[in-house]
């Protein structure tokens, strides 16, 4: 028996957006953006999201994020030069990991055009083990858990 086709995500389910600049090289010969690249996205989204509400400095901080896994379902292509806007929420939180949501959109869309999900741990970045997620950031997670607004 075969699972019923998913749904794409809608903007009402994510909390905090930016806005993504696709590029030419991001295109692949189908004419485009090639699949690897929405990861990039999405990293880049929710690193922005750390250093702007959670304060993380990722040049002198003694703590780091490692993507520990990542997963992404696509519904329909964007490719150069579509204005894009990528939406992220928090899913879950635990003592020194998050669970993220995040989607991509053609600017103006409800529906997401891919959808994913990437899991941090935050780890001392010294020794690569993991540490408490700092209270400041804890509190930006929060502030977008579940699709919450800031």
């Amino acid at each position: 028996m075969s699972e019923p086709p998913k749904v794409p995500p809608r903007r009402a389910d994510y909390a905090w957006f930016r806005p993504i600049t696709a590029r030419w090289m991001d295109n692949d010969v189908y004419g485009h953006v090639t699949n690897a690249h929405y990861y990039s996205y999405f990293d880049t989204v929710i690193n922005q999201y750390l250093i702007e509400r959670g304060g993380l400095d990722p040049r002198s901080s003694p703590l780091v994020s490692f993507v520990v896994s990542s997963s992404c379902d696509y519904f329909r292509p964007v490719a150069y030069p579509d204005g894009l806007e990528v939406g992220l929420r928090v899913d879950r939180t635990g003592k020194s990991s998050v669970h993220y949501g995040v989607a991509v959109f053609a600017a103006g869309d409800d529906a997401a055009r891919a959808a994913g999900k990437v899991v941090h741990v935050f780890v001392d970045r010294q020794t690569s083990t993991s540490v408490r997620i700092p209270e400041p950031i804890r509190q930006a997670l929060e502030a977008i858990a579940g699709g919450a607004r800031p």
